[in-house]
């Protein structure tokens, strides 16, 4: 099969826009959820009224399946992409060490979406209380001790790759 340049364009847009909900949504999901815990400690503030922490649940329900659908996307446009690009990984480097950079934490990935699942079923086909969307959260946050962070570094490092795209092999001309 030959690298087809308008499909791998397609996915590459398909696959940037997917990537701004995703990565966003993630940020959304932080900020949001940032309050709720003492800072440095897994702890629940006491000061929020449990219909407050029963609405940040629900928001962070909402912005979960955001999440979801938006990496189950990138991920499917970013595989479409490699598979049909003209780019070759000798000659770009950057695209290599993106390319291993987001695929080494699909399995970190599918785990905390598998929290994130949870959380979005209880929230919309449930009438769970507060403890079981407490007990989630934790798990979530305490998730793989920090591998998760260290995916969401990985994937503003991949920004910076195809922005200044280092490792690019230039070829000379014929003489």
């Amino acid at each position: 099969m030959t690298p087809s340049p308008r499909a791998s364009r397609v996915a590459l847009f398909m696959m940037v826009i997917a990537a701004i909900f995703w990565l966003g949504g993630v940020n959304i999901r932080a900020m949001i959820g940032n309050d709720m815990l003492k800072t440095g400690t897994l702890e629940f503030e006491e000061y929020l009224a449990p219909e407050a922490e029963r609405e940040i649940f629900r928001l962070l329900s909402f912005a979960s399946l955001i999440v979801m659908i938006s990496y189950a996307a990138v991920l499917i446009c970013a595989t479409v992409f490699l598979t049909t690009t003209p780019l070759r990984f000798r000659e770009h480097g950057w695209l290599m060490v993106s390319a291993i950079l987001f695929y080494a934490f699909v399995p970190v990935e599918i785990f905390t979406m598998s929290l994130d699942a949870r959380m979005v079923y209880m929230e919309f086909f449930t009438t769970a209380g507060n403890d079981v969307f407490r007990e989630l959260f934790i798990a979530r946050v305490a998730a793989l001790a920090g591998a998760p962070v260290i995916a969401l570094l990985c994937y503003y490092t991949i920004i910076g790759l195809a922005v200044f795209r280092p490792l690019t092999r230039r070829t000379q001309p014929a003489p």
